[in-house]
């Protein structure tokens, strides 16, 4: 397969480089086009004020792209402008942290992939439950087996497959489980701190409520140590209140 590459943690993530050993030792058609810098929660933000500026990455085992963008630029500019032609597929990842629930809308790891998927190609994210990971060998050897048993050509078009490892070892996961993503909001909070002049700043942080997680959906599964593979389709037409509007307004 050709296969394009990306990340929101930057073209020398942990992640990324472990997926392209991977998929280059599977014997894909590997190109990687990602962040110079790390571009975290930045959603499909895209650039408009200023030009996008590339440069190249290569070593004995690595050669790569870095753009001065989002992710969101990255596939853009890649599928519109660097690439000959179109890869069978666009993987965004391995992000080091889950994006589960509301973090679809946040994510960059999966703004990357839903833009491969809005230009028409199959396209998968995937996150590890882990902030701070040494080593995505495992994971990254996984997903090179995954992709080869997946019905790309089945799925509807404008479909994110939306991948979560568990942290820690594989040998300790339960396997994969298919499911949906929940819908319970972040309960937020800013920490606020003094600066060395005195001033105040302020670090968000948050945490999806473990007790109003249903069962069967992704975090909830990510905590029992599952692989969670949702599917994603980003269409935000609310049918049943658009009946209401135009029944209201007829």
């Amino acid at each position: 397969m050709k296969i394009l590459i990306t990340n929101d943690d930057g073209i020398q993530a942990v992640g990324l480089r472990a997926l392209y050993a991977a998929l280059t030792q599977a014997g894909h058609a590997v190109t990687c086009v990602a962040p110079i810098s790390e571009m975290s929660a930045v959603g499909h933000a895209v650039t408009m004020a200023m030009p996008l500026r590339v440069k190249e990455f290569k070593n004995a085992a690595f050669q790569g792209l870095g753009v001065s963008g989002t992710p969101a630029d990255c596939v853009k500019l890649a599928l519109s402008t660097l690439m000959p032609e179109h890869p069978d597929l666009v993987i965004s990842g391995i992000n080091a942290g889950a994006n589960c629930g509301v973090d679809i809308l946040y994510s960059g790891t999966v703004s990357a992939a839903t833009e491969g998927a809005l230009m028409g190609l199959p396209a998968l994210a995937v996150s590890n439950d882990d902030y701070n990971p040494m080593d995505l060998d495992e994971e990254a050897a996984w997903v090179a087996r995954f992709i080869a048993r997946q019905p790309w050509d089945k799925l509807p078009r404008k479909c994110v497959l939306n991948l979560n490892f568990p942290k820690g070892s594989l040998l300790d996961s339960k396997g994969l489980k298919v499911c949906r993503h929940t819908r319970t909001a972040y309960r937020d909070w800013y920490d606020e701190r003094i600066d060395p002049r005195g001033r105040p700043y302020y670090w968000l942080e948050g945490i999806i409520p473990p007790e109003e997680l249903s069962p069967d959906t992704d975090r909830a599964l990510l905590n029992e140590r599952y692989i969670t593979l949702t599917p994603l389709r980003f269409d935000f037409n609310d049918d049943p209140t658009l009946k209401l509007l135009a029944d209201h307004n007829a």
